[in-house]
């Protein structure tokens, strides 16, 4: 397999990440027009309450003409999300039980998330937050001095990380001013963020935000949410060396999804291409119990197989861990100490 190795920018410039997602598509038929199937040889239906969101430069990874493409699967929505169950609810991970002031989660004693904004550029549809009460958790500018003023307060929290919505749709300049506050606090000193608008939209990593990540104290950790290695391409192992280069670590937490990438193959390209692109890969999940998302559900006794399978088949350092986040419990859970 070879390897992607970043290349150096050409000119002309790509155009802004914002412009980028100024095209983004939003109709479930245009997104199928572009990718030349017919709508009545594929499930699929819309969604007011949760509406298709996608980017072109993901649509250009998709196969065209087929129906069962892995990236296609996670972002078009379909009649299956309809199909409620009494074992999936619209709050998973009871993160209301843990969200003591606006914007602010506390599930793990000693970091906190915040969920910085509430849009993202991407819908996937097993989205553990894609009914999370966002007007109550986006305080904005106005909200930071609450939320700052509980980490303050705990001096058991060293770690803060940026979530959303993806954290990155914010603008560079908003992110500065957070960062230049977050750090009055002396006992926070790593700085997380999870995201995946750098894999949807790779200019997303550019100058303006890698002086703004380079110039705060802080330890900085990327996560990446990528889960099939069609995702990777020459573009996003390009922001992935920008970002090594400042002494920033990248990470990858996948979602181990039905027809997706539920089987041993997809997994260790995955591993394979991700080390590759200079991503380490970190955590496989195992779905949360979201409503709506059920038929991508995975057992826990094939996660447990595909983890043995992958241990052999990969050298250690690229074998993720296989976790499972459980309610009230002190951290993501491994699978080998679930029965």
């Amino acid at each position: 397999m070879k390897a992607i190795i970043p290349q150096p920018s050409q000119k002309p410039q790509p155009p802004g990440w914002q412009q980028a997602l100024s095209s983004m598509v939003t109709d479930p038929m245009l997104l199928l027009a572009l990718l030349n199937i017919e709508p009545q040889t594929i499930s699929w239906e819309w969604n007011k309450n949760f509406p298709i969101r996608v980017t072109q430069s993901f649509i250009q990874r998709m196969k065209k003409g087929d129906p069962n493409d892995p990236l296609l699967l996670q972002v078009l929505s379909c009649p299956k999300e309809s199909q409620y169950s009494v074992f999936y609810s619209k709050d998973p991970l009871r993160e209301s039980k843990h969200n003591p002031v606006p914007g602010l989660l506390h599930k793990f004693s000693n970091r906190v998330l915040l969920t910085f904004t509430s849009s993202c550029a991407i819908h996937c549809r097993y989205c553990f937050r894609r009914h999370f009460p966002y007007e109550k958790n986006n305080p904005g500018r106005k909200g930071w001095g609450q939320a700052l003023a509980y980490i303050e307060k705990r001096a058991e929290i060293i770690e803060v990380i940026l979530s959303g919505g993806d954290p990155l749709m914010a603008q560079d300049e908003v992110l500065k001013d957070f960062l230049t506050e977050l750090s009055q606090i002396p006992h926070v000193k790593l700085l997380r963020f999870h995201t995946r608008l750098p894999v949807v939209i790779p200019e997303r990593i550019n100058d303006s935000l890698i002086n703004v990540l380079s110039r705060s104290r802080f330890q900085v950790t990327m996560v990446y949410h990528i889960n099939h290695p069609q995702e990777i391409n020459t573009e996003i192992a390009n922001g992935v060396a920008q970002l090594r280069e400042q002494q920033i670590t990248v990470f990858n937490q996948a979602v181990l999804l039905h027809r997706i990438n539920d089987d041993l193959n997809c997994l260790t390209r995955l591993s394979l291409q991700l080390y590759q692109a200079g991503i380490l890969p970190y955590y496989v999940n195992l779905l949360d119990h979201v409503a709506g998302a059920e038929h991508f559900y995975v057992s826990r006794e094939k996660a447990k197989i595909l983890q043995r399978q992958l241990r052999n088949a990969l050298p250690g350092y690229l074998v993720p861990k296989f976790v499972q986040e459980i309610p009230h419990l002190p951290c993501k859970m491994p699978l080998d100490l679930l029965t």
